[in-house]
């Protein structure tokens, strides 16, 4: 019996295969063992794939949109291995079984298989076991509850829809099989490319090893080297990066489940403009449609939704519409008829429709990863960009249905190759944001849609935004909010969200005043409440809290070239708009700690220390380097924790020394009214900083035929000057006074100013509280410092330098 157990533990140790031969090609290796092939192919010098197939492949078509790229490299035939050596990463490949070592060029290993486990099956399913490297720590996999730092715990993909979810919940509504992992100074990246449920154990009840797994198809991942940003750059380009998204849908949304009829979504929009609090999109949940049927209208409650699209417009506001993928198996019902003829809907294996029961009742679900389904779904989307509806909100698209038990012998087509619902669920949600996306912006003529989804897998983020799905009203569903969307820019996507005030159950005052001055630093920014609740206006909850809300919706609208410029950047380079700490600062331990775990940047230069509503002295970590206390000016060395007691109309937020700030001084109602000002904010300091100002329509796509306003702006202290390059770009920019405000400065360093006149000033971001005496417009007395200054001169093109 003893030698049975060891010739079988034996043959699990050797289910990587023992090397039998290899060939170089232009990408990389293969390699031939008795059981698999495997493929090492490089896609750029600091991405390489291992791909492990049998002869037939099972892989993902949907996730990468890059090819391998031809680099320079070698390849080294030992006795015991393979070792292929590029500029910036070697790979070390054992050949008896096959184990993998990824080491950096210093020789250190960044990530390695685990020798006595390496890579096993079991029936279909594959795992490949890492060792674990001394304080290793673990930061992505999208959108998953837990903390920053994911060592000692596992997770699941597998896309469900989890009403109220508990914050320790898994799996959500989401899959991204993406980590970074993090030790001894050294970072690396992971992509496990297969839709299939998958599996990841960070040392979860073990000290010996991480793993992931998939339950069927290829073992197919690829391998990231570089800092953490240089890591979340290489994923977003392999898989894609977004688009920019149309300037109102960065604004505020408001959205209930459900505002009707009309004269009330009408009414909600005419006290945002009665009440002067500034935002951008009303939301319309499922009670619009007829008996919740997609692509109809309540006939009742709407009965002219051309027209109260059209007065809404008028006052400013873009209309977001929900859309479930269900299709009513009704007759006489256009998309189900339509749906049928043009053989768009999921099948079972006998060739007969899928039916689930969801809101509509019993419905069909289109087959998203047919291309004929698609084009069919931009067809139906037209009732809705006809009318000028640009914004679509994707929901119950994991596929979501009443009994959450989703038959996994459902066929997809995927694209001719043919698959089950073992491969397709996890996909569904993010074809679905694919057809929305394409559909729309065939539909709208060169205009940028928004769209918004629930479910979603790696690559989701060229088509959509992402929310953190049904929220519940506390506080660890706020702070876990943070986390998640910090979570989901770690992972690729930048414009991610949550539902302020909560979507489930009923919030006390305090915790909607603290939300919504969070939510004003979130990529999405959206106000969301669920039916038979408390409503979650900004006026709902009293004078005190309107008047904190109205100041922090007001300051995000301020906050608008910053923010948009965080967008461009996601757009350019992946970077995500709220970046973990774990990003600029990787090496830092306290920042992984449950105490600051939920601190974050906004953009480049805002740090963001959210607090709980009941929280009136706050811990605070600021990292190395110089800050500013954001309302008061008080200069703070880094590089340790403080307590610090908070108001409640008082987030803390602080900001790097040397940062640049573009403002819009007079934003009011909308996105497209900001005024005529921009104000840039310079904050003293010792390093060269720069930041770009870039504008653009908003709303069109010109901006990739170089119809945009562009330019360089560069703090230089040592040189004592501040330079804004001439501009770049076709857009002729909506601004005609510039105004700088110099923070931290010296008087005495300020008498040479050699531009125009310049005056001590106390500058105040945001609008007074009555009582409250950070936010007075006159607050000298609780600035910790004085040598606040501006000056205002004419906007031009041309390149301005100021020097004193």
């Amino acid at each position: 019996m003893l030698d049975i157990a060891k010739s079988e533990r034996n043959k699990r140790i050797s289910e990587g295969g023992v090397f039998k031969s290899y060939l170089t090609t232009e990408y990389g290796v293969e390699i031939e063992t008795e059981s698999f092939q495997y493929k090492i192919s490089f896609y750029n010098e600091h991405t390489i794939r291992v791909h492990q197939t049998s002869h037939s492949q099972d892989c993902n078509p949907y996730s990468v949109v890059q090819s391998p790229k031809k680099i320079s490299f070698q390849v080294e035939d030992n006795d015991n291995s393979l070792v292929i050596t590029s500029e910036s990463l070697d790979v070390v490949i054992d050949k008896s079984p096959i184990l993998f070592t990824f080491l950096n060029k210093d020789g250190k290993i960044l990530n390695q298989d685990e020798p006595g486990l390496g890579i096993q099956t079991q029936g279909e399913q594959k795992t490949i076991y890492k060792k674990l490297q001394s304080n290793e720590r673990f930061v992505g996999l999208g959108e998953k509850t837990g903390p920053l730092d994911r060592s000692g715990n596992g997770y699941q993909n597998w896309n469900t829809d989890h009403f109220a979810y508990d914050i320790e919940a898994d799996p959500l509504y989401a899959s991204i099989p993406f980590y970074i992992g993090i030790h001894n100074g050294l970072s690396y990246g992971v992509f496990l490319d297969n839709s299939y449920k998958s599996h990841f154990n960070f040392g979860a009840s073990n000290n010996r090893f991480s793993s992931f797994s998939v339950d069927s198809g290829d073992m197919d991942y690829y391998f990231f080297n570089g800092s953490v940003s240089e890591i979340i750059q290489s994923y977003t380009w392999l898989t894609g990066r977004m688009s920019l998204p149309p300037m109102w849908s960065i604004g505020y949304q408001q959205c209930r489940y459900s505002y009707y009829p009309d004269t009330e979504v009408l009414d909600v929009a005419k006290k945002f403009r009665d009440k002067d609090i500034p935002a951008d999109v009303i939301v319309l949940d499922i009670h619009y449609m007829d008996e919740y049927k997609i692509f109809s209208w309540d006939k009742e409650r709407f009965p002219n939704p051309d027209q109260m699209v059209d007065l809404l417009k008028e006052m400013g506001f873009e209309v977001v519409v929900i859309c479930d993928p269900g299709i009513k198996t009704e007759g006489k019902y256009l998309p189900y008829d339509s749906g049928k003829k043009e053989d768009v809907f999921l099948k079972y294996p006998d060739g007969k429709y899928y039916e689930g029961e969801v809101w509509p009742g019993w419905c069909h679900f289109p087959d998203f990863t047919k291309e004929e389904t698609r084009s069919w779904w931009k067809d139906m989307m037209k009732s809705y960009t006809d009318i000028g509806i640009k914004g679509f909100w994707n929901d119950m698209n994991e596929i979501a249905t009443w009994g959450q038990m989703l038959p996994e012998n459902i066929e997809f087509d995927f694209e001719g190759e043919g698959a089950t619902t073992r491969k397709g669920r996890n996909i569904y949600g993010m074809q679905m944001a694919r057809s929305a996306y394409e559909g729309a912006s065939k539909n709208l003529d060169g205009k940028r849609p928004f769209i918004l989804t629930r479910a979603g897998f790696a690559g989701v983020q060229r088509y959509s935004a992402l929310w953190t799905g049904d929220n519940v009203a506390n506080d660890e569903h706020m702070l876990l909010g943070v986390r998640m969307v910090n979570s989901l820019g770690l992972s690729g996507v930048p414009f991610s969200g949550y539902d302020v005030g909560g979507f489930a159950g009923n919030g006390q005052s305090n915790l909607f005043a603290r939300w919504i001055q969070i939510g004003a630093f979130s990529p999405f920014f959206r106000g969301h409440s669920m039916i038979n609740s408390h409503d979650s206006e900004p006026w709902s909850y009293g004078e005190e809290v309107e008047e904190i809300s109205k100041n922090y919706i007001r300051l995000r609208y301020k906050l608008l070239p910053y923010i948009y410029h965080a967008f461009v950047q996601a757009s350019e380079s992946g970077t995500p708009v709220t970046r973990s700490l774990c990003i600029d600062y990787t090496t830092d331990d306290k920042i992984y700690a449950a105490d600051f775990e939920n601190q974050y940047l906004f953009g480049d230069n805002i740090l963001v220390a959210p607090l709980a509503s009941d929280q009136r002295y706050g811990k605070v970590y600021l990292p190395e380097g110089e800050w500013y206390e954001f309302f008061t000016d008080e200069q703070l060395a880094g590089g340790q924790e403080m307590i610090r007691e908070y108001a409640l109309e008082h987030l803390p937020l602080f900001i790097k020394a040397s940062s640049i700030i573009p403002v819009y001084g007079d934003a009011t109602q909308n996105s497209k009214n900001v005024g005529e000002c921009l104000e840039l904010h310079f904050y003293a300091g010792t390093d060269h900083s720069s930041t770009e100002y870039y504008e653009d329509d908003g709303v069109s796509y010109e901006s990739s035929n170089g119809v945009f306003h562009r330019r360089l702006i560069e703090f230089a202290p040592s040189q004592k000057e501040i330079k804004i390059k001439e501009a770049s770009g076709n857009y002729n920019s909506k601004i005609k006074k510039l105004k700088l405000v110099l923070h931290g400065f010296d008087q005495n360093e300020l008498n040479n100013w050699k531009h125009g006149s310049i005056e001590r000033k106390c500058y105040s971001y945001v609008q007074p509280i009555s009582n409250f005496d950070p936010f007075e417009k006159d607050h000298r007395d609780n600035l910790k410092s004085e040598n606040v200054f501006s000056t205002e001169i004419a906007y031009t093109n041309e390149e301005m330098v100021f020097n004193w």
